[in-house]
Formats: structure tokens, C-alpha cells, sequence
């Protein structure tokens, strides 16, 4: 993939500091969902001060946009729920079984797979923008010896992986999740299923 190029409305830079911080700026020109990915970022975050480390070119790294029509910010909680979900959707084609540890991150047993940062912009009671970074491992497999329990889904599967077509075949299931916002009936289901799978770590917050 050459730099800056657009391929199923995923726009790929070869190196970026943050592709949430592009987005930020580039939002206003974007359309909802619209994704960018980086080959490789140099100074991807996580939650609270944390970064996320990922090898050049081995992992998926990349933004979502999301612009609501109407979406009051009691409910920006269904941004989490259609993300993970999405996430799980995704790793459930692959046949492998993974969960929601609250509040942003997809585990497989004891391991972490994928980090999502969440930037949400608010007009009035509304959100009026949404920007999901999400950070995904994909074939690394080794491991900085500070992170404490990475797992890649080449080391689940035992298969490599091309980045450019799992992130097409990734973006579509999250974009397919965030079609359930806006119906009464999706939102609750979006909800319903969030709680099913998600967990929360002895003595983490509430």
C-alpha cells in the first residue's frame, strides 16, 4: 500500500504520529464512517497516558469517524457497544471467542488483543462527533517485556495476515454495528449484547 492511498473508503498514510489526530483535523472533508489507517504511528496513545506499541506494518492501526444525526450524549455509551461488538463480529469470522473488558478493550482469555481510544466532541446534550481509535494486533509476535499480556491474532491462528484486507473486512463489520444506532430496537440490541460480554477485572472502577 503506497502512502496516502484510498482504497473501500480507507485512506492509508504510510507513517503518522496519531491517526485520531489526523481525523480530528480532516473531519470536517469526511464522511460518516470513514476510516484512516497508518502503517505505522509514532505516537499512538491508549487510555489515560498509556501508548500503544506496534511494530512498523504488523498491526492494525487506525480511526473511524462517527457523525450521529441525533445522538443525545446519555447514550455514547453505544459508540463502545457497536465498536467492541463490531470487534468481536470480526474476531468471531476468524473462529476465535474473545470479550469486552470494560471499558474500551477486547480480550482473548487472559490476553489483549486490540485498544480503543474514544475522542467524543458534544454540542449541547448531542454528540456531534465521534473519533474511535482503535489499535489491533494482528501478526506481531514479540512483545516489548513491560506490556503485560499482548497476543496478536497471527499467534491465535498460527496464520499471517494481510493488513489492508482484514481492515476492509474489520471496518465492515464495526460500520455494519453503528447501522443499529438510531432505532429504538438496534440501540436496545446494541445494549443487550454489550452486557453479555463484557466483563470488568477484580477491584478495577465500577
Amino acid at each position: 500500500m503506497t502512502p496516502s492511498q484510498s482504497t473501500a473508503d480507507i485512506k492509508w498514510l504510510d507513517i503518522t504520529d496519531s491517526t485520531n489526530r489526523y481525523l480530528r483535523e480532516a473531519s470536517e472533508a469526511c464522511d460518516n464512517l470513514s476510516v484512516v489507517a497508518a502503517v505505522e504511528q509514532t505516537a499512538g496513545r491508549g487510555q489515560g497516558t498509556h501508548t500503544w506499541h506496534s511494530l512498523r506494518g504488523q498491526n492494525l492501526l487506525f480511526s473511524i469517524l462517527f457523525k450521529p444525526e441525533a445522538l443525545p450524549a446519555s447514550n455514547i455509551i453505544l459508540i463502545t457497544c457497536a465498536t467492541t461488538l463490531g470487534l468481536l463480529d470480526y474476531l468471531k469470522s476468524k473462529g476465535v471467542k474473545a470479550r469486552i473488558k470494560w471499558p474500551n478493550d477486547i480480550w482473548v482469555d487472559d490476553k489483549k488483543i486490540c485498544g480503543i481510544l474514544i475522542e467524543n466532541t458534544l454540542d449541547g446534550d448531542l454528540v456531534s462527533r465521534s473519533i474511535i481509535g482503535i489499535g489491533f494486533n494482528l501478526n506481531q509476535t514479540e512483545w516489548p517485556e513491560d506490556l503485560p499480556n499482548p497476543v496478536s491474532l497471527k499467534q491465535l491462528t498460527g496464520e499471517d495476515y494481510n493488513p489492508e484486507k482484514e481492515l476492509e473486512l474489520l471496518a465492515e463489520k464495526i460500520r455494519r454495528r453503528f447501522a443499529s444506532i438510531g432505532s429504538r430496537d438496534g440501540e436496545s440490541g446494541l445494549q443487550e449484547e454489550f452486557g453479555k460480554n463484557v466483563f470488568r477485572l477484580p477491584g478495577g472502577p465500577a
